[in-house]
């Protein structure tokens, strides 16, 4: 059975290219590029001419800001962590209540250290209070960190007009955001929109290259202490060999990003909104989440009522059909998700949800697969239910009224 895979917002297949980048550095120059003879040479200035791709690929940033690391977890811990290392007179961050788990439970663990966070909320569709925003803004507030956009929605947060107020309210804080989900999908430029933010991470197994290698973008002059001790690497700013294949990966996968983004979002668009009409046209009480915000092109999160998203994958998988109910970091969780529980999904709800995130590589008889399985998926599940009744094919009294008593989504007026 032929695998149809839609969670690519967990991971990316590696793309020929880029393997095709890595591999010299794998087989044949394996040297260590610290090292001091001829042969290390190689691997030696392939980092240098990655740096260099990676930095102007981002707004013509320095090569000197771009700091290599072995994921955007690890990018995400350097930037807080070095930041609270470095400007340890001040203890109040801000984020939001919709952060990815490498910002989200760093952000709730300095809270039990003493530190003052403030997570600002989102409305039903997932978009930030912009007054809570600026509200929240004190002088004593080190560090400002806000996602790109959304791992499990999609939804994009205006990172360079909150970078922009951070900055005009105090030049001091530091803001950073996690561009993980958005880096290879939106344009960033860090000497234009977004020459206010201070530190970017991304990772690029979300861009088509392999696991294992992430970047942190930080701005010249922003004092972040090393996070990881150990070495002169990184213009010692973070000890450890570095990975010369896969930093060569990311610089490919970027490149590659680069060339195709508007063909690629084009189809990509095309593919993910064919996909959602579809399923909203057939399947009764369901939600799209986020659905009415600026959402990246490739992601659909979907809300079925008086369903369990574990079982929806289940038979989805049975398809050979791979999604995901949120993020990949917290899928072993019976837990709803932070993310909807932020958004006021309706609980009826909120256990049903299913995020498709599509890739250049999605085909379009992969679409039509899921429009013709999932809504048998989601009908076979509901005969199933106690809140469904079977014979109306409709909810039950309890339930409908359940339903009344929720907040459910609104459209913005």
């Amino acid at each position: 059975m032929a695998v149809i895979y839609l969670d690519n917002n967990a991971t990316t297949q590696v793309a020929p290219e880029v393997v095709e980048a890595i591999t010299p550095f794998l087989v044949g120059e394996y040297f260590n590029p610290s090292s001091m003879y001829e042969a290390a040479r190689g691997p030696a200035d392939a980092v240098v001419a990655a740096r260099k791709t990676v930095a102007r690929l981002l707004g013509q940033a320095r090569p000197s800001e771009i700091l290599f690391t072995s994921c955007a977890t690890e990018s995400n811990n350097t930037a807080v962590f070095g930041t609270i290392a470095a400007n340890p007179e001040r203890r109040h961050i801000v984020t939001t209540a919709v952060e990815h788990p490498a910002i989200f439970e760093v952000s709730k663990d300095l809270e039990r250290r003493g530190f003052e966070v403030d997570f600002i909320p989102v409305d039903t569709q997932g978009r930030l209070d912009i007054g809570e925003f600026v509200r929240a803004l004190r002088p004593d507030t080190l560090l400002v960190s806000v996602m790109h956009a959304n791992n499990e929605t999609g939804v994009i947060f205006p990172v360079d007009e909150l970078s922009r107020i951070t900055k005009e309210t105090d030049p001091s804080i530091v803001f950073h955001t996690d561009a993980t989900q958005s880096v290879g999908k939106l344009p960033i430029d860090l000497r234009g929109s977004f020459k206010h933010v201070d530190l970017l991470s991304f990772s690029g197994h979300k861009l088509h290259a392999p696991k294992g290698i992430g970047a942190l973008y930080i701005h010249r002059g922003t004092r972040c202490r090393p996070f990881l001790l150990g070495g002169h690497q990184e213009d010692g700013r973070r000890g450890g060999t570095e990975n010369v294949a896969f930093i060569a990966g990311i610089a490919r996968a970027l490149e590659l990003a680069t060339e195709s983004h508007d063909e690629d979002v084009a189809r990509i668009t095309a593919l993910r909104n064919r996909l959602q009409e579809e399923l909203v046209a057939r399947i009764p009480y369901l939600e799209v989440n986020g659905g009415d915000a600026p959402r990246l092109d490739n992601t659909l999160n979907i809300a079925c009522h008086f369903i369990e998203g574990e079982g929806i994958l289940f038979q989805l998988s049975e398809h050979g059909i791979c999604a995901s109910s949120g993020s990949a970091c917290t899928s072993g969780s019976l837990e709803p998700s932070h993310v909807l529980r932020a958004m006021n999904v309706p609980f009826s709800a909120v256990h049903g949800s299913v995020r498709f995130s599509l890739s250049r590589y999605t085909l379009d008889a992969e679409i039509d697969t899921v429009i013709e399985v999932f809504p048998e998926i989601v009908a076979s599940l509901r005969r199933l239910s106690p809140y469904w009744d079977t014979g109306r094919d409709a909810p039950t009294p309890e339930a409908r009224e359940m339903l009344e008593q929720t907040e459910m989504p609104q459209s913005p007026a």
